[in-house]
């Protein structure tokens, strides 16, 4: 895995009023994410963690310190770049999925090519269908969210997060919608990404999410808490074929996800 930062905080501060009382959502927070890693962000509520994610996706700016964002200091970044930067550089990946209903996968896959650099339709109709053989979707392209199950529909959104080759995924609760196969189905697919050399930080309250990632970075009061390095990291592949196998069902094929 290759040292070269793709995030780096640095005495990061986020305070906003609420009436008379002056919250400190995040109070001098100090984090880097090297390329390649998989890091798994939790806190209880009021931690600070979705404060984060919104300075990390750069939907939130700081009251004080810096956020470089592969090797770009976004402080400096005017709001138009701001946005450049959200759709060129980070890949959102939400609970809530986020599709077009009315549109097929790869419709909804070729989005963020429309609002980027705005490659000739046939191009971009191309890189969707990659992104989408990517997550094991490939057969399914003309497909409608109707028509497809929880877990598919939440790798057509993984699929749209990686069409722009982003620095890294930034994963919001992304199995907090699912049961326990499509989850292992989904925390698989992340560590194939991972595998490929796909940066991944993800926000879980879930511990056994968790233990799927390399790192667990742990936030309370706006504080960083710890930051430890999962030693024990559990397959995710390994650990469906056991649920799947405990339950008498047939072990599907990539497509069949």
């Amino acid at each position: 895995m290759s040292l070269e930062r793709v995030i780096e905080i640095a005495g990061l501060r986020r305070e906003y009023q609420v009436g008379d009382v002056r919250v400190r959502a995040i109070r001098g927070l100090d984090l880097a994410v090297e390329r390649g890693d998989f890091v798994a962000v939790m806190g209880p509520s009021g931690s600070g963690k979705s404060t984060l994610l919104n300075i990390l996706g750069c939907l939130d700016r700081p009251t004080a310190g810096s956020y470089l964002l592969d090797g770009l200091d976004t402080s400096k970044s005017s709001p138009d770049e701001y946005a450049a930067i959200r759709n060129g550089k980070i890949g959102f990946v939400f609970q809530g999925f986020n599709l077009l209903s009315r549109t097929s996968a790869l419709e909804n896959v070729e989005l963020p090519l429309f609002y980027s650099r705005r490659p000739p339709k046939a191009k971009a109709r191309e890189l969707a269908a990659r992104a989408l053989e990517e997550v094991g979707l490939g057969a399914r392209l003309d497909h409608h969210p109707s028509q497809l199950s929880g877990g598919q529909q939440q790798r057509v959104a993984i699929a749209r997060a990686l069409v722009n080759d982003p620095a890294f995924l930034l994963a919001d609760e992304p199995t907090g919608n699912l049961d326990t196969e499509m989850t292992l189905e989904i925390m698989s697919l992340f560590q194939q990404l991972n595998e490929r050399g796909k940066t991944i930080v993800m926000v879980t309250h879930e511990p056994e999410v968790a233990a799927y990632t390399r790192r667990v970075v742990t936030m309370r009061d706006g504080e960083l808490r710890s930051d430890r390095r999962v030693e024990e990291r559990r397959r995710a592949a390994e650990d469906l074929g056991a649920w799947r196998r405990t339950r008498g069902e047939a072990e599907p094929s990539k497509e069949q996800l």
